[in-house]
């Protein structure tokens, strides 16, 4: 869930030294004294933000909002996986990780890499986003390879999103798609065009429809070490399948999909009646604790019905 935005808390948490960088970058409230105001009592500086043309100030809370999204645990850990693509030099991820863990906190580290590692600021919200959607479709049992990241393979790749969705439900004329690695993971991101829509808008003080073709999302994650594809994608279900078969053809270099074996596995949940059950599992493993936060039961022979402890 991203997290509430105002730009009153961004000033409050943002040192003033980095709020002075980030607007005399942009040519904005070039006046104001940002030395003379003391850190956290950010009023003066609020009433000369109200005061910057709307239109202006519009485009820098684009920034701002996204930066403030970034201000977190997961976004400063999507900024170092990020960073190691970018940091290929000995040393010099591990010197990036050490100066952004010596500041006091998430906004300082947002800001910095907003500031000073433009290149890797895009990747790294990417990455962010990826981490924060749910309702992901799995599928194992593909070839162990690395994928196809050439331009030529992932235009083959966007072309066939295009054309699947034209074909099936009159949309899409248009697919883009951007790709990063975190590790030893691809991160395929597609934007296929969605529907025209109306949607209201500010145009200056009025209140007004808009006709947007806005773009809807599709994340690929694919771990070519274990041969498993996470696909996450709202709407028809029935798209999955076909979208993990254009992946593969594109991607994987595959003819065909390979099938999907199902999970027989049963598991005899018994023993967790027992008020002495104890996990047992290899020392080496590294785990140390282990609970059960959450239990969800189905009866077998009956429809839609679960019970969830």
């Amino acid at each position: 869930m991203v997290k509430h935005y105002s730009t009153r808390d961004f000033f409050r948490n943002t040192p003033n030294k980095l709020l002075a960088r980030y607007f005399a970058g942009r040519g904005v409230l070039q006046d104001f004294d940002f030395t003379a105001m003391k850190e956290t009592k950010i009023e003066p500086l609020f009433e000369a933000w109200l005061a910057v043309p709307e239109a202006e100030r519009a485009k820098l809370e684009v920034d701002l909002r996204e930066i403030g999204d970034m201000s977190n645990p997961k976004g400063v850990k999507a900024i170092i996986d990020e960073a190691e693509f970018h940091l290929s030099e000995d040393g010099a991820h591990a010197a990036f990780v050490a100066l952004l863990m010596g500041l006091p906190g998430h906004y300082e580290r947002a800001m910095t890499v907003f500031l000073d590692y433009p290149a890797m600021w895009r990747g790294a919200t990417r990455l962010y986003h990826a981490d924060t959607l749910s309702h992901w479709r799995k599928r194992k049992n593909l070839p162990r390879k690395k994928a196809a990241v050439d331009p030529a393979s992932v235009s083959a790749l966007s072309d066939a999103i295009a054309r699947y969705y034209q074909l099936t439900e009159g949309r899409a004329r248009y697919c883009a798609v951007e790709c990063y690695r975190r590790g030893r993971l691809e991160y395929f991101f597609a934007f296929p065009e969605d529907y025209a829509q109306n949607a209201p808008e500010w145009d200056g003080p009025k209140l007004a429809l808009q006709s947007r073709h806005p773009p809807f999302e599709i994340v690929f994650v694919w771990d070519g070490d274990d041969g498993r594809l996470d696909l996450h994608l709202t709407g028809d279900k029935r798209a999955v399948e076909p979208l993990q078969t254009i992946f593969a053809e594109h991607i994987l270099k595959c003819e065909e999909l390979p099938a999907d074996p199902t999970d027989n596995r049963v598991y005899d949940l018994w023993p967790l009646r027992r008020k002495d059950f104890a996990f047992t599992w290899d020392p080496a493993s590294g785990i140390e604790r282990v609970a059960v936060n959450k239990l969800r039961l189905a009866q077998t022979g009956r429809k839609n019905e679960k019970l969830t402890l």
